[in-house]
């Protein structure tokens, strides 16, 4: 099996991006973290959950807060949002099975 995702971003409630792998970067993490953040918070406002995935012409992005952290990834649009989601999750277990809670309150 292939790779599910292309790019991937980890950040925090702040909107800080505490890590990011992405391989043809064209927009600063930070500034990327913080669109992520505010797009969440609208999406938050408007209904019970957040903003859960999103569509560009040649991507596809899914998000999943899991304790207070963000994780973002994109994805062709071939891979459906089932499949892209149930990736970041088993990132998300692995990131917080390698970094307990009191250490990623500590991040620098």
């Amino acid at each position: 099996m292939g790779k599910i995702f292309q790019d991937l971003w980890i950040m925090s409630e702040e909107a800080i991006v505490l890590f990011s792998r992405v391989f043809d970067p064209k927009v600063d993490d930070q500034l990327f973290g913080g669109l992520m953040s505010a797009l969440n918070t609208f999406a938050e406002s408007l209904s019970d959950g957040g903003l859960s995935h999103f569509e560009l012409s040649d991507k596809r992005f899914a998000l999943m807060k899991m304790n207070k952290l963000l994780f973002v990834a994109n994805a062709s649009l071939t891979v459906k949002d089932k499949k892209l989601l149930g990736e970041i999750q088993k990132v998300a277990e692995k990131f917080f099975t390698k970094y307990p809670e009191n250490f990623i309150r500590d991040w620098n």
